[in-house]
């Protein structure tokens, strides 16, 4: 099916940044589906952290939602994640209270304009490995780690890189890749194990 996301420019998407970030045309609708389809249970982890004045948990959450809209292109409502995300590191309540409402407004008016292609059929890149896959070869990379297998740990890492990580896993990923192209085995295993805890 071809997804039409020309529309999306007009809503302040801008959909050549997330094919930048995705790696292609493909892979940015699938990260375009997951972002409509974990809207319910993002949202809901906000509105119970802020209930709760859990500003450690809601950092957490903000944190992944500014990735989140930042890798599809979203500029305005990762600015606006990112900004709660520092007030709540800061422990301003007042901010987080004030300012949680606009950006909830702006996520779910962005997943409304999401939805032709968020309830279309589910779009797999053609290289994209499934989170049980991520997690075995997760699995076999610290195993050869552990073994100082450095040919083995990095065709692994490159691998591993087929899985849809957000932007901040991404970017880890390629320092550990890094790690083990110097022979940094503790420290690329030490990423690893960090990353696989994102995978689900």
């Amino acid at each position: 099916m071809d997804h039409d996301i020309t529309k999306l420019i007009e809503y302040g998407i801008d959909t050549e940044t997330g094919i930048g970030y995705t790696g292609n045309r493909e892979k940015y609708i699938s990260a375009l589906q997951r972002f409509y389809r974990s809207y319910d249970k993002n949202r809901a982890k906000v509105e119970s952290a802020l209930g709760e004045n859990d500003l450690e948990n809601y950092m957490i959450i903000v944190h992944s939602l500014k990735s989140n809209a930042r890798m599809i292109g979203a500029a305005n409502l990762s600015a606006k994640f990112e900004a709660l995300e520092m007030a709540s590191r800061n422990g301003d309540m007042e901010t987080v209270k004030s300012e949680t409402s606009d950006a909830l407004s702006d996520y779910e008016m962005i997943v409304k304009v999401l939805e032709p292609i968020g309830t279309a059929d589910k779009v797999t890149a053609a290289d994209e490995i499934s989170a049980d896959e991520a997690r075995k070869i997760a699995k076999d990379l610290l195993a050869s780690l552990d073994d100082y297998d450095d040919e083995a740990s990095a065709l692994l890492a490159a691998k591993l890189a087929g899985y849809p990580f957000r932007l901040t896993q991404k970017d880890l990923l390629k320092k550990a890749t890094g790690y083990i192209g110097d022979f940094l085995y503790d420290e690329a295993a030490g990423i690893i194990e960090q990353i696989a805890e994102t995978i689900e």
